[in-house]
């Protein structure tokens, strides 16, 4: 199945997934960290559709190749701001939160995000997640490009 599917079939679904994401967009929040934790979340849910479409968004945000790099690997990466490892932790609890979990271990990263920065976060990562089951489940080409 390909994303043009996906739109054409279900156009109010797509536009309902774009309208989240752009509430976010419109509220200037931070547009790298958005889409570093977008790559990491669909590196972790194996949609290659996501993953390409948000490398080349990051690329063309200004987000150097040897960043994009070492996203994977963020943990042993002195790439990443203080901000940006919370988000990405945060990020990789929140979707693999299958299975019996302490409610401390989905503890979002009040220190260094105020509430309004928590909550659009959450939005980003349940969006992007929503995205990965979607494209990666009906097998999107990586090589189409997402909305």
């Amino acid at each position: 199945m390909s994303y043009d599917a996906f739109r054409t079939a279900l156009p109010a679904a797509h536009t309902a997934l774009l309208t989240l994401s752009k509430a976010i967009t419109d509220t200037g929040f931070d547009q790298r960290l958005t889409e570093i934790v977008k790559i990491r979340v669909s590196q972790l849910n194996g949609c290659a559709f996501c993953v390409a479409y948000h490398l080349d968004r990051a690329r063309r945000l200004g987000i150097t190749e040897a960043t994009l790099d070492l996203i994977a690997v963020w943990r042993d990466s002195p790439a990443f701001s203080e901000r940006e490892r919370a988000a990405l932790a945060w990020a990789e609890r929140l979707t693999m939160m299958a299975g019996p979990e302490s409610s401390s271990s989905t503890e979002p990263p009040t220190a260094l995000f105020d509430q309004a920065e928590i909550l659009r976060l959450a939005v980003v990562i349940a969006t992007i997640n929503a995205w990965n089951r979607i494209a990666g489940g009906l097998h999107f080409p990586p090589s189409a490009r997402a909305a």
